[in-house]
């Protein structure tokens, strides 16, 4: 009987614990009010890594755009100071025929795009006027110097080629015209190529913006190692004229790029998208998601590059990853709603059938579980996904080679060179992306590790030059194996792929100091200025230009966060100018 009541009494029990929980208690609206908090706090993240990567993405378009227009212009001054070693090579005696024999030697148009010719123009004295005229005279008999003005030298155009298209120029003197003036006396003053500030060519038929570039020559055998000097010693200086849109088309061109670009030089616009060509306001975005303005200085001049984001930069950028977090925690959140209703509701009818009651709602807690295994992995899975289009570009690329590779021009196959460059790097950078998102995962305990062979074993299996050479302190530690060697790799590996020789040497010191290990790997490749310390160790950074070295930018950010994830620090020491010491600085452990 004890017995009867002691069972009476547990399912009294039971059953009121089943009328407890067919109603909705405060832990219920608790867990849906976290459930809603962490939905808005997953699309609230998920939007600003969004966010952030255009932004960085941005960043990169703005900074390619800059970077070609310098590669542009470099190129434009190799091709004047080839015109002044000519000159000198010449020693004076240059002809209008000599010249264009030697500016089409130059292939002008298909060497150097976006260029409006190539000439020269001599400095002449007032008093050396007529006889100037008159030597010139003796080939061209139209030959004349144009306009009069009140300078006290004269600096006329004698050659231009291509003629056919810089006719009108021959002749002209540029001292009549402040921007043209001031270029030319800077160049001579200085020495260096330099600029003009905006112009308008008298060449141009539609009159758009301009300027003309000039490096100097002097007569040969005087010193010009000062201002005065090089006044005294100038003999002239060779030319370029460039209309701005034709320098900016080609590579520049709107269709090439995702970003909008005006330049402007002392508040004179050179450039403009929008100006450019009736058919970019198609492009051109009235509401830009970025807009940036930096100042470059090129020789002699400032150009400010006002870079924003267009349509295709927008359509680029889409992403509906915040949406779809959002809209799958709203849906989470309605169906945790939805089964506490049905929960309630089934309990009401169903206190008869407690036990299928109690295998139902562990079937349910399993699932729970399992979707929240799988949202887990989510971010994992889709890195991965994202190789599959990727191996297929790979392939699309090989296959392309392979089956053009007679027919395809020398510039198609640097292209497709380029493509695979930048895939095989995208395909890297993924493999880091994983590597950085494990980091944490697993714990690794201690264990003796011979420093000297370790590194020895990773420098072995590195591609590098034959040249280069390693030298490792002999010390046996006790660290965390794997840890350590992803560190020692990446930082093996940078110290290889940044070097500018094809000689160098490593050297990997050890010592203890405070209870912790001090790991240095020290290189005598470029330094590190000590403004870029931060920014070397940031994700997605190189010092320098991608296409001149290969890397996703994450080696220094993935080893700072896995030495930082035991306790560890990283420090980078430069002068700027060469050699750069990484040292790793990592808790020592009795384990």
């Amino acid at each position: 009987m004890k017995t009867s009541v002691t069972e009476l009494t547990h399912a009294d029990i039971q059953r009121q614990k089943l009328i407890d929980s067919s109603q909705f208690h405060g832990i219920h609206w608790l867990i849906l009010a976290l459930s809603s908090i962490l939905t808005i706090g997953a699309w609230y993240i998920a939007s600003e890594q969004v966010n952030k990567r255009i932004a960085e993405r941005f960043e990169r378009e703005s900074l390619h755009v800059i970077e070609l227009v310098k590669e542009r212009m470099q190129l434009y001054e190799h091709a004047l100071w080839s015109a002044v070693a000519y000159v000198d090579a010449s020693e004076g005696d240059i002809t209008n025929q000599k010249w264009q024999n030697y500016s089409n030697s130059l292939r002008i148009d298909k060497t150097y795009p976006g260029i409006n010719g190539l000439g020269l123009i001599y400095n002449v004295k007032h008093e050396e006027r007529n006889s100037f005229i008159r030597a010139q005279q003796q080939t061209r008999p139209n030959f004349a110097i144009k306009p009069s003005h009140n300078e006290d030298e004269l600096w006329p155009i004698t050659y231009i080629e291509p003629l056919s298209s810089n006719k009108q120029a021959v002749g002209l003197d540029v001292a009549f015209e402040k921007n043209r003036y001031f270029g030319v006396k800077n160049a001579r003053d200085t020495g260096l190529a330099q600029l003009t500030g905006p112009i308008t060519l008298v060449q141009d038929a539609k009159k758009t913006p301009g300027f003309l570039f000039y490096a100097p020559f002097y007569k040969k055998g005087m010193v010009h190692n000062s201002v005065t000097t090089r006044q005294q010693s100038i003999l002239g200086v060779a030319y370029a004229p460039f209309i701005m849109s034709k320098l900016i088309s080609g590579t520049l061109s709107i269709d090439q790029r995702h970003v909008s670009l005006k330049i402007s030089d002392a508040g004179q616009s050179l450039y403009n998208d929008m100006d450019n060509d009736m058919d970019n306001e198609n492009k051109i975005d009235p509401e830009p998601l970025f807009i940036q303005k930096t100042d470059v200085k090129f020789y002699g001049r400032v150009w400010q590059f006002t870079i924003s984001s267009n349509l295709y930069f927008r359509d680029a950028s889409g992403s509906n990853q915040p949406y779809f977090i959002l809209a799958g925690g709203i849906a989470i959140d309605l169906l945790l709603l939805a089964l506490f209703i049905v929960l309630s509701r089934s309990n009401k009818q169903a206190l008869a059938y407690g036990d299928e009651i109690t295998r139902e709602l562990k079937i349910n807690t399993r699932r729970l579980i399992k979707s929240n295994q799988d949202l887990e992995q989510f971010a994992y899975v889709a890195s991965h996904d994202l190789k599959s289009p990727l191996n297929a570009i790979r392939k699309l690329i090989s296959w392309i080679s392979e089956d053009c590779e007679k027919i395809l021009p020398d510039s198609s196959k640097e292209h497709l060179k380029l493509l695979n460059n930048r895939s095989e790097r995208m395909n890297k950078l993924l493999d880091d992306l994983l590597d950085y998102a494990r980091i944490g995962r697993h714990e690794y305990k201690a264990n003796p590790l011979d420093l000297k062979a370790t590194a020895q074993e990773i420098f072995s299996l590195l591609d590098h030059p034959k040249a280069f050479d390693l030298s490792v302190d002999k010390q046996v530690l006790l660290i965390p194996r794997t840890p350590i060697e992803i560190v020692l790799r990446n930082l093996i590996s940078n110290a290889i792929k940044h070097h500018d020789k094809l000689t160098g040497h490593i050297k990997i010191s050890y010592k203890a100091v405070d209870n912790m290990h001090h790991i240095s790997v020290e290189d005598d490749g470029p330094g590190i200025p000590s403004e870029l310390f931060d920014k070397a160790v940031e994700m997605f950074q190189t010092l320098r230009p991608r296409d001149k070295v290969e890397g996703s930018g994450m080696g220094l950010s993935l080893s700072k966060k896995t030495i930082e994830h035991y306790g560890g620090s990283l420090i980078i020491e430069s002068d700027g100018i060469r050699g750069t010491t990484i040292v790793v600085i990592w808790p020592m452990t009795t384990e």
